[in-house]
Parts: C-alpha cells; structure tokens; sequence
C-alpha cells in the first residue's frame, strides 16, 4: 500500500531535507520513525527537498508498506518516534501511481523578512532580517516582471542540477505587517536557491539600492553571476503543494497560516 503523508518541520536543526552521512536530516529522521511504526525498513519520497535551516508547513510524502495501520496509527505512531522539530500532520493511503514529487503541480512558498534597525533574538532562525528599511511599493512593481514563464537562470544556483530552467510563476505577492515583510510565490517547480535567489533581488529594490526594472534586467541576462545576493535560508517555508484532484491530497492551507 502506498501513503502519503502531509509534514511540518522547523529546518533550522537540519542540514537539510536529503539524508547526509555524518549530519542530521529530516528525511532520516522521519524514515526511522515510520520504520518503527510499520515494523519494516521505509523510504520516502519528499515533494520538494528543503536546504539546510529551510522550514515546512506543507511538505508532503509518500512511501509503501505492506504493514496494517490506520491512518491515525501512521500520524501518532510517527510523531511519537519524531524530534520535536518534526510533525506529521495527516496520512492518506493513496493510489499506486501517486508520486510526492512528480504529480504535484504547483508548489507554494512563503518568505519572512523581519525590517527592523536592530536584530531579532527569538526570531533569528525563523525569519530573515534586514536592518534597511524596505519599501514594499517597488519590490511589488519588480515581483510583476518575472510572472509567467520564464528561464530563471539567472535566478538559480551556479550548482542547480534541474534539467531545464524554465518555470512558470503564477504568483509573487509581497505585502507588509508590522515589522514583517512577507512574500508569497506559487510557481509549478521551483530552481534550486530560486526563491532565495528571488528574495534577495527584491530586498535590494526595496532598500532603494536598485530600480524596480533590475529584476527584469537580470532576468534577461541569464547569468547568476550578475543576479545579486542569495537571501538567507531561516525566512523560508515550503508553505503547501498542490496536487490533481484525483489523489485526495488534503488542500493546502492558506500561505498565511505558515506565520
């Protein structure tokens, strides 16, 4: 039988969603905990892998198991064998060709950017903090030249190892709350450090250190080189990932929920 799972964890104890040899994952700490649950050694398959300190608060799985359990018996046994820092939120059995990765047709994420003169204390692996002050207005303006379909070379890493980089945005909403500037992307596949990549060309439009129209000038270059700073990894949350109707994934909770 094959499951999915919905998952939420804080990255900032991870080195990363994928299994490392001498570092902790997540993905190593959830397939021993379902392994424990199923009575069997499991592997899973993640549909988006995270980055060292990246957090989750939709990401979602899937693994086979011959073993009898309910679904309440994969979320509770699984959380009971998990740090802290981890959480399975829901469990579905699923049809056989269902793949966490390649069935997902969009995926969301949420940057927070926490704008304020001095640094945070509690806050410091939950958002990304910029000490100049942002102005939302022309980082909005710049989040409208790269909607659609475009290759975002220049926004991924030198290292990205995605076949191709064409990628459609359908959504790059940047609003202000307080001290907070969040930003909230939906595309159909994301680039490696893409959103990252994305975050810090805007910061820096926003900090008055470039005009709107740069995002689109780098977007056109295709050269990494010429694109700016990579944000830091802490403000970043796979938010939610969206999937045919068909399977029965649960819907994505609104972006907002993630903060």
């Amino acid at each position: 039988m094959r499951i999915a799972l919905g998952l939420e964890y804080d990255g900032s104890v991870f080195c990363g969603w994928q299994t490392q040899p001498h570092a902790p994952s997540v993905q190593d700490a959830l397939e021993q905990a379902l392994s424990n649950v199923a009575d069997h050694r499991v592997g899973v398959v993640c549909a988006g892998r995270t980055d060292t300190g990246v957090h989750a608060a939709g990401q979602v799985v899937h693994f086979d198991s011959a073993s009898p359990r309910s679904e309440r018996s994969w979320v509770f046994g699984a959380n009971a064998n998990l740090p802290k820092s981890v959480c399975v939120l829901w469990a579905r059995p699923v049809a056989d060709d269902f793949h966490a990765r390649f069935c997902a047709v969009r995926r969301r994420y949420r940057y927070v950017i926490f704008n304020r003169h001095v640094r945070p204390t509690y806050l410091q692996r939950r958002v990304t903090w910029d000490h100049r002050p942002l102005d939302v207005a022309p980082m909005a303006e710049a989040a409208r030249y790269l909607l659609g379909e475009h290759d975002f070379t220049a926004y991924r890493a030198v290292a990205c190892q995605a076949k191709s980089p064409i990628r459609t945005l359908y959504r790059l909403d940047i609003h202000r709350q307080g001290q907070f500037v969040f930003l909230d992307l939906e595309a159909n596949a994301f680039l490696h450090h893409m959103v990252r990549n994305i975050a810090g060309v805007l910061m820096t439009i926003g900090a008055g250190e470039q005009a709107p129209i740069w995002a689109k000038q780098v977007l056109e270059q295709r050269d990494r080189t010429q694109g700016g700073v990579t944000a830091p990894p802490y403000g970043l949350y796979l938010a939610g990932v969206i999937y045919p109707e068909q399977y029965g994934i649960p819907p994505v909770s609104p972006s907002e929920q993630v903060w």
